[in-house]
């Protein structure tokens, strides 16, 4: 595992913590490697930081169980500016998605989270009620949708 970014490597780093093309100033938070060959598919072009799993009471998988500190130590010591997370949307991912934000929230970095709701191309009637609400709920201004 690179140390840095913990993406399975085998050397001391990875290429994406080695390409100078990459902004290091954000980390992408990320349950698993998997995870990262996903949304390099998207275009993404800052850095990440593998957890290694979810915390999951249920599973007696707790913060001391995957890469919490890690990430906290990475974000004192460095000059990031933004944390992504892009956990799955499930009661796991924001369980661990709100924890994260508890230990992050007073270092001075913009934290923001992967929109949820109905993919492009899905027609509402195939959509579930949960996934409909969040998406009313997390709507934006229309002229912010014409520029994307």
């Amino acid at each position: 595992l690179s140390p840095l970014c913990h993406c399975l490597t085998d050397s001391s780093s990875c290429n994406l913590c080695n390409n100078p093309m990459r902004k290091n100033n954000i980390i992408c938070v990320v349950k698993n490697q998997q995870d990262v060959f996903y949304i390099e598919k998207s275009g993404y072009r800052g850095s990440y930081h593998v957890l290694g799993g979810l915390i999951s009471p249920m599973d007696g998988i707790g913060p001391s169980d995957i890469k919490v500190e890690e990430l906290i130590q990475k974000v004192q010591n460095s000059e990031i500016k933004e944390i992504i997370f892009a956990l799955s949307t499930t009661m796991e991912g924001d369980t661990t998605n709100f924890y994260l934000f508890r230990r992050l929230k007073d270092l001075n970095i913009t934290i923001s989270s992967i929109a949820r709701g109905i993919s492009i191309g899905d027609e509402l009637e195939y959509a579930d009620e949960i996934t409909l609400g969040t998406a009313i709920s997390s709507r934006l201004p229309y002229e912010n949708s014409l520029s994307k």
